[in-house]
Order: structure tokens, then C-alpha cells, then sequence
């Protein structure tokens, strides 16, 4: 297995989601996406992106895959919060590295129209097939994906950070706890 930062930098972990949630989750987020109204992307551009931050389905996720996510890190994790967007023609997922809630991330992809969108990290591309994860480190490994040419790609990204680390006081994202899900 490893731990990350010390064996690995990223690591493809293959059907992540059962093919239970993904049916589930896939279903959700296109009905989600249909009825949105308030939730667009826009400070990354204008297209008809849906973002949901902290969404209940994905948070139950993000706890849910917790252990699994602690067993492939090698670490003892404490989860901040998870975003999912429907990215739509010409979405752009600019090179960047993430805020501090995003030390241990995991982007899962929950479908797509069949057009092939790899995830660049460090300047290597990674393909994902439906339900397939890749765990990074958000904060210190740039990340990006070039302009869209489908019509969509729903994808979950489910941001953790090590207990023992400089960032465990963003434990759900500094969110009141009355807000948070319990684990």
C-alpha cells in the first residue's frame, strides 16, 4: 500500500464506488444538475457548470470512504468537505493547487458522455473509468484538465486532511458542527 507523500504522489484506486452508488449517485447528480437554478460555476467560467458544495449525498460519501480512504493513504484522516460538479462543453479545469482543506484529495468520476477527459497531475495525464478514484495531494501537486469537448462529465471530489498534520483544525472545513455529519 504505501503512504502517501513518502511512497507515492497520486495513486488510480479502480471502482472506488460500488456499482451501487454509482448508479445511485449518477442518477442523483443529473436530476440535481436538470433542477439547478442558484448553483453554477461561475467564477471559473459561464458555461452551465453545476457545483454543489457540500452536498448530503456526496458528504455521506466522503464519510463512507473514509476507512477506505485512511487504508490507501497509509494516514489517519479527518474529512473536510466534498464538491461535486457537472462539467459541461468547454469547461476548463485551470492548473492549480488547492486551499489547505484539500491536503488528501480523492476526484472520483461518476459518468460522462464517453469523451475522454483525463485528470493532469504534475503534468501526467490520468484516465479514469466510471467509479475509478485518483488520490492526490491537493495542496502541493498542481492539477488541471484541458477545455471539455463533451456535453458532460459529473465528477465528485472528496478532500480529507491528515490528523496528525499542520491542517487537522479544518476538520469539515472549519464548518459549524452542527452542520457536519457525524463519524
Amino acid at each position: 500500500m504505501g503512504i502517501i507523500r513518502k511512497d507515492f504522489r497520486y495513486k488510480v484506486i479502480k471502482n472506488f464506488l460500488s456499482k451501487k452508488e454509482l448508479e445511485l449517485g449518477s442518477y442523483y447528480f443529473h436530476l440535481k444538475h436538470k433542477r439547478n437554478l442558484t448553483e453554477f460555476d461561475t467564477m471559473q467560467n459561464n458555461n452551465g457548470d453545476s457545483m454543489f458544495y457540500a452536498d448530503c449525498f456526496s458528504e455521506t460519501i466522503l464519510i463512507n470512504k473514509l476507512k477506505l480512504m485512511e487504508k490507501e493513504t497509509g494516514l489517519k484522516l479527518l474529512p473536510t468537505y466534498s464538491y461535486t460538479r457537472m462539467y459541461t462543453y468547454n469547461a476548463e479545469l485551470k492548473p492549480h493547487t488547492d486551499r489547505p482543506s484539500c491536503e488528501i484529495s480523492a476526484t472520483v468520476k461518476w459518468d460522462s458522455d464517453g469523451t475522454k477527459w483525463p485528470i493532469r497531475i504534475n503534468n501526467k495525464n490520468i484516465e479514469m473509468q466510471n467509479g475509478d478514484a485518483v488520490i492526490y495531494l491537493g495542496c502541493e501537486d498542481n492539477h488541471s484538465r484541458d477545455n471539455f469537448k463533451g456535453d458532460f462529465h459529473l465528477q465528485t471530489f472528496l478532500h480529507y486532511v491528515d490528523s496528525n498534520g499542520p491542517y487537522k483544525e479544518y476538520i469539515f472545513d472549519k464548518r459549524n458542527r452542527k452542520e457536519s455529519p457525524e463519524i
